[in-house]
């Protein structure tokens, strides 16, 4: 089953998903340090932001937070990894998770996870740029979320 969405207006919301937006807006801004100073502040209980949490988004937020898995075959030399983290860091990019695989005939497959709400470009045009680095063989989204 695909995953549906609604646009609700917030008066009908009941009281713990309300609360929880307001507890992830609190930590979002830095008004909290933590998800526990945050829901006492609020009254929430803990079991129900994280009940809700992954659930529920602002409007606004929904287009802006995307993670992407990318990847990639890069020749077994010094540099390359580091020249394409640059790249995303470049783009305004946050690496979330780097794995890679041991170098078989020249070539390490590396998978990275990147939060790309804050670029200022395109994955597209990040992608591009990725695929025209030297040493990079192979560069592919294989996952969004």
């Amino acid at each position: 089953m695909a995953d549906r969405y609604y646009v609700v207006r917030e008066d009908i919301l009941p009281e713990g998903i309300v609360k929880t937006i307001q507890v992830k807006e609190m930590l979002r801004k830095g008004e909290a340090a933590t998800v526990n100073e945050a829901v006492e502040r609020i009254g929430l209980s803990r079991s129900a932001f994280y009940k809700y949490k992954d659930a529920i988004s602002t409007f606004d937020q929904l287009d802006r937070e995307q993670i992407v898995t990318i990847s990639m075959d890069l020749q077994h030399r010094s540099g390359i990894l580091s020249k394409v983290l640059g790249l995303v860091a470049g783009f305004e990019g946050n690496v979330l998770t780097i794995n890679q695989s041991i170098p078989l005939q020249g070539l390490a497959n590396v998978v990275i996870t990147v939060d790309t709400a804050l670029m200022n470009k395109s994955l597209t045009e990040l992608l591009q740029s990725i695929r025209a680095q030297d040493g990079v063989s192979r560069a592919s989204v294989i996952g969004q979320g």
